[in-house]
Formats: structure tokens, C-alpha cells, sequence
């Protein structure tokens, strides 16, 4: 097994969720570290946003962090060893008032990465976008669909659903 000086930031979430669900801590990568996931570090982010899928206590999470040799500060946790640090938004995991459609799996050496899918990766970079106009979420909800496969009737549908039709005509233009 790799030292975690020496993981990517996909095998460093890959490690965590898995020394996690051990001790029955479910958490499903998201946000910024899934975009860098999905556009293949295009966009980096140097946190990983793990969704506390169950809703576990933070006192559970935060032991079970300290054993991983992560410190809390603040509400992320850090390690000496990388220059990613780890924070636990509570669930539900969702994009805007739906909840995500698909978590994707994919086996690394250090375990196996949960993320949200590249659709619904898409959306939660458009939450951004469509409700605090976040140029950026925009710039990188288009790297990820240019990317990846993603469902744009799908996206166009949850759009609508969140009052987005406008905003959607947008970040599809960027498309092309």
C-alpha cells in the first residue's frame, strides 16, 4: 500500500472511504474533487468533499480520522503527509431539491473510489451557477460534460425541475 505522501488525491479519497465504510462511515465523493476526477486534473481542487451519506456523528468521523492520522482544524481535516485536506458535508447527497441519481465506482489501488456520477457531477457544479451565479461552476460544469459522458437530456431535465430553463440554455451553448 502506498504511504499517503505518495497518493493522487483519487487514491487518497479512495483510501478514506474505504478505511471508513470499516467502521460503517458511508461517504461518497463530491464537488471540486470530483470535477478534477472527471476532467482528469484539468480543474484542480485540493480538498476532498466526502458526503456523510448516513448522517454519522462527527465525533465518529473525527476518531476515526485521528486514526488515519488526520487532524480536525476548522471543518476540515488535515495530514502532515498530503497537501489535500478532507472535509464531511453532511448528506443528504443530493443536486439542488434531487437526490443524486448514480454513484460511480471505480477500483484504484488504495480501495475503490465512490464519486457521484459525471451527470450528476454536471449538476452540482450547475447548483453553483444557477443559484449564486458562479461563474466558475459553470466553467467547470462544462469541463466535466466535455469530458465525460454525461445525459444532457437529463441535466435539461433537472434544470427545468429547478426553475433553471435560462440558465441551462447557457451552459449549453458553452458546449459547443
Amino acid at each position: 500500500m502506498k504511504h499517503i505522501k505518495n497518493m493522487s488525491q483519487v487514491e487518497l479519497a479512495a483510501y478514506l472511504q474505504n478505511a471508513l465504510e470499516k467502521e460503517n462511515i458511508q461517504v461518497v465523493l463530491s464537488g471540486g474533487s470530483a470535477v478534477s476526477f472527471y476532467s482528469s486534473d484539468k480543474y484542480v481542487s485540493k480538498d476532498l468533499d466526502l458526503i456523510n451519506t448516513h448522517f454519522t456523528k462527527r465525533s465518529k468521523i473525527k476518531s476515526a480520522m485521528h486514526t488515519l492520522g488526520f487532524q480536525e482544524q476548522g471543518r476540515y481535516f488535515v495530514n502532515a503527509e498530503t497537501k489535500f485536506f478532507v472535509e464531511f458535508p453532511d448528506g443528504p447527497l443530493s443536486v439542488g431539491e434531487e437526490p443524486v441519481k448514480e454513484v460511480s465506482q471505480f477500483k484504484l489501488a488504495t480501495g475503490t473510489l465512490r464519486v457521484i456520477s459525471p451527470t450528476d457531477c454536471v449538476k452540482d457544479r450547475l447548483c453553483a451557477f444557477y443559484f449564486w451565479n458562479d461563474q466558475q461552476g459553470l466553467t467547470q460544469a462544462v469541463l466535466v460534460a466535455k469530458n465525460q459522458s454525461v445525459d444532457l437530456k437529463e441535466i435539461k431535465r433537472w434544470s427545468k425541475t429547478e426553475g433553471k430553463e435560462k440558465e441551462y440554455e447557457i451552459f449549453k451553448n458553452k458546449l459547443n
